[in-house]
């Protein structure tokens, strides 16, 4: 039979009948959550002084960025984490100390506490603190990510379609400008997307049919690129690595959508320079990789075999269109 709640038992009494008592308690309650203040602060500074991304494969996040943008999502991304599972530790603490350290011991009813004035604060003010502060290092980096300049340095129009890519070199930005060289994709030929470190990047998305997602899992995080009118624009501020990155259609768009794949070929500026005046001289983009000291094919990824040959739909033993 369990007491009313105007009814107190002799032994929550003795618990609660000294002050000095009470006082004690309450001493050894702020103690407790001091230390758990001073522990929360000292993990996460080791935390910090540690690359805790890399020592857990990101949690999920792609690592390596080659821009700004991407790192400063790796990092948000990674800080995010971290404070989740910090709060999720406290939380699941609290709940094992609680179904261990009041657990049921014989018929005695345990200490009944009510309006706990520390407790109910912490558990109110602590979720609006953690939620603002996320929330303003999110619009902070999602302002930053999404910002668009007048004039960069590169401007690209991306031009998706089943189940391929062509990459534009424009001389200026908007629909208005000229294509001053091309990279157009084949099912033999992986299309190479060549651009330079240290100058920004526009990228202006256009598709000719569905709706697909221009992907760089290193240089940003996926773009949708639609068809009609829409233009889908973006920059990076700079690319800081060279090197070969795969690309992807990161959109289901139909058939072959898992084999729509470029390559982001990052060179010097002064290589890019080079590729885009050989293009311009009327080679091919394979030529003009090579005339820089560039690899002609991707490195990265390889065509996709489509199958489509006559033995595919007629048996080798059939004359086409015979039936079976």
């Amino acid at each position: 039979m369990v007491a009313r709640s105007s009814d107190v038992r002799p032994s929550a009494v003795r618990h609660s009948a000294s002050p000095q008592a009470g006082g004690r308690g309450r001493r050894r309650g702020a103690g407790r959550l001091a230390g758990l203040g001073v522990g929360g602060t000292a993990l996460l500074f080791l935390l910090t002084g540690c690359d805790v991304g890399a020592a857990f494969d990101g949690f999920g996040w792609p690592q390596g960025g080659i821009s700004p943008e991407a790192n400063r999502m790796y990092d948000l991304w990674i800080a995010s984490t971290i404070a989740a599972l910090a709060v999720g530790v406290f939380v699941w603490g609290l709940i094992f100390w609680c179904v261990i350290r009041y657990r049921k011991r014989g018929n005695e009813l345990p200490v009944q506490t009510r309006f706990n004035m520390p407790m109910e604060f912490l558990y109110t003010i602590a979720p609006i603190l953690i939620v603002s502060v996320l929330f303003y290092y999110t619009a902070i980096v999602q302002t930053d990510v999404d910002r668009v300049t007048k004039n960069p340095d590169v401007t690209v129009e991306v031009v998706a379609f089943k189940w391929n890519w062509q990459f534009n070199y424009r001389d200026g930005v908007g629909p208005e400008a000229n294509t001053v060289a091309s990279t157009l994709g084949t099912t033999e030929v992986i299309p190479v997307l060549v651009l330079p470190t240290g100058r920004s990047i526009r990228f202006e998305e256009t598709s000719k049919d569905v709706i697909h997602s221009f992907w760089v899992p290193e240089m940003l995080f996926k773009r949708d690129v639609f068809p009609g009118k829409v233009r889908n624009v973006f920059e990076v501020s700079e690319l800081t690595t060279e090197g070969a990155f795969v690309g992807r259609c990161a959109e289901l768009c139909g058939t072959y959508h898992s084999m729509m794949n470029f390559e982001l070929r990052v060179v010097s500026p002064e290589k890019y320079d080079q590729f885009l005046a050989a293009k311009r001289a009327g080679k091919s983009t394979q030529e003009a990789l090579e005339s820089i000291g560039e690899k002609p094919l991707a490195e990265t990824t390889f065509p996709f075999e489509t199958r489509r040959t006559e033995s595919n739909f007629n048996p080798d033993s059939a004359p086409a269109g015979s039936g079976s």
